[in-house]
């Protein structure tokens, strides 16, 4: 099981990185290539939830990305350090008028990877949330002679 961690600033400008670098890491480890837009979309809206969160709550730890690949499956984890007190819940310390606008903008990202990814977890607590992803992977083809 080969493991990829990749730590960013909660800076908008870094998502793109963390999109190429899961794209990359994902081919490499067998998954279809006709998914692997989907898979830069869904790291790309997962990244961009979590920045939000960060910056809106003040946090200036890194997000988390961990990509991980498995035998017959790729999964990718962006986690976030934002205090959630739902799912889609409100973030405390944030003002009352944005916290309608956060959460409408936090469940249409829920709802776009939920379509771009067949397999899904999404959880949220006191200390922050993690989206799990996964994909199937297809061995390489060996070779015969």
């Amino acid at each position: 099981m080969a493991t990829v961690e990749l730590r960013f600033s909660a800076l908008p400008e870094h998502v793109r990185t963390a999109r190429l670098v899961a794209a990359a890491v994902a081919r490499r480890a067998g998954v279809d290539e006709a998914v692997l837009d989907e898979v830069r979309l869904a790291v790309g809206e997962a990244c961009s939830r979590a920045v939000g969160l960060h910056q809106s709550s003040g946090i200036s730890a890194p997000v988390r990305v961990m990509l991980i690949e498995e035998e017959k499956q790729f999964s990718i984890e962006v986690g976030d350090e934002a205090p959630h007190t739902a799912l889609g819940g409100t973030v405390p310390g944030a003002s009352p008028g944005d916290s309608d606008a956060e959460t409408e903008e936090d469940e249409m990202g829920l709802a776009v990877i939920s379509g771009l990814v067949d397999d899904v977890e999404v959880t949220a607590g006191e200390n922050g949330g993690l989206i799990k992803m996964s994909w199937p992977t297809t061995p390489p083809a060996t070779l015969v002679p």
